[in-house]
């Protein structure tokens, strides 16, 4: 895994997740009651043998990197690279935060890449031979090295993960089809009539130099800055051999808060879409965390070990510091580190924020009108 350099895009806003999403970045946005969403694809690098991953960020950057800097860079095994910030966190050392950051001076990126462009010489030359892609809002746990291995011994310009999934949820996604062969023949992003059932899972393995040179070839074109609107296709056009690499276990994309929610709510079924020892542990990691089947007022809910509790919390996962309030009920939600809910409120399907509000999954507005909450305000 050492001629291979990752990277994790990390610049979006996440506009789609709403109040959820309005004061943190979305990578930093909490999940499983665990960890960041940004966590499961650094977890997974670590995992699969990477030392570093380097961070392709825009959107508050300072907040994000100081957070994934007291989480990730603590040893000399594996480490976050900021790129042109990198050197002010190396001299801050671990555990620490430097003082200020260079300034920016380049534009603002248009794309997922756009960001490989202008972070161009920490990605490619020297021992660099392939560029994995990774993307900070996925939830899932996989190996990259077998990918890897496989992508090597194909001689493929890129090998691309993908799963099947229902069609109906086919349209949100990157449309991808194969020959029998394994070889790439068609990917469409977003279909409006999807024809095939399965989707492009947004993380890939790219020959460097080939990439390199076809970002050099869109560059100053109309084109959308965009590596599965642009990038992809024109390779595909260009006759490079494209692989195709299936993911078979639990893999999400979270973006919009119905997701969020439902994600959650996965976590406690029966057969849940992953177990709490697979789930990455950056939030508070002294604090235990488990399942409560049903005791002290909680059944069936991923709770952490500082919860305070006066009510009753049912199939639902709790961040730290959450407190429930006497004759409180809670069902089938998420509260988030913070979360307060105040005695005698009623909460169904819902995500509790850290300042009260209280956000329906469905339409982001006032879940219910509950004593002591607060409706959400804004939106980004």
């Amino acid at each position: 895994m050492n001629r291979v350099r990752a990277v994790v895009l990390a610049g979006g806003e996440g506009r789609r997740m709403g109040r959820v999403g309005a004061e943190t970045p979305k990578p930093l946005i909490p999940f499983g009651g665990t960890s960041r969403l940004i966590d499961f694809s650094l977890l997974n690098a670590r995992s699969s043998g990477l030392r570093e991953v380097l961070l392709l960020s825009q959107f508050e950057e300072r907040q994000l990197m100081d957070s994934l800097h007291v989480s990730w860079n603590l040893g000399d095994t594996f480490r976050l690279h900021f790129g042109p910030y990198d050197g002010a966190y190396r001299d801050a050392g671990v555990g620490e935060l430097p003082p200020h950051l260079p300034e920016r001076t380049w534009p603002a990126e248009r794309g997922t890449a756009d960001a490989l462009m202008s972070k161009a010489r920490y990605i490619f030359g020297g021992a660099t031979e392939e560029v994995l892609v990774l993307h900070a809002d996925h939830v899932y746990r996989f190996d990259y090295a077998p990918m890897v291995a496989a992508h090597r011994s194909s001689g493929a310009a890129l090998t691309l993960a993908y799963q099947r999934i229902e069609r109906r949820y086919v349209h949100l996604f990157g449309m991808v089809s194969f020959d029998d062969a394994g070889n790439l023949t068609s990917f469409e992003e977003k279909p409006a009539d999807p024809t095939s059932d399965l989707v492009f899972a947004a993380f890939c393995l790219f020959d460097a130099t080939i990439l390199h040179r076809y970002l050099e070839r869109l560059d100053g074109t109309d084109w959308g800055h965009d590596i599965s609107r642009d990038v992809i296709p024109a390779m595909l056009a260009g006759g490079e051999r494209i692989r195709g690499y299936p993911v078979h276990g639990y893999w999400e994309d979270i973006g919009t808060v119905d997701r969020y929610h439902r994600a959650h709510l996965r976590l406690l079924e029966p057969r849940p879409t992953m177990r709490l020892t697979e789930l990455p542990r950056t939030l508070r990691p002294e604090l235990a965390c488990r399942i409560i089947t049903d005791a002290g007022g909680v059944r069936g809910s991923v709770v952490r070990a500082d919860l305070r509790n006066q009510g009753r919390l049912e199939g639902s996962v709790a961040f730290p510091d959450v407190r429930i309030g006497r004759n409180a009920r809670v069902r089938n939600s998420v509260l988030l580190p913070g979360a307060r809910v105040p005695a005698g409120a009623v909460v169904d399907s819902a995500v509790v924020l850290g300042d009260g509000s209280v956000v329906d999954p469905a339409s982001e507005s006032m879940a219910l009108a509950a004593p002591g909450l607060a409706a959400p305000t804004g939106g980004a």
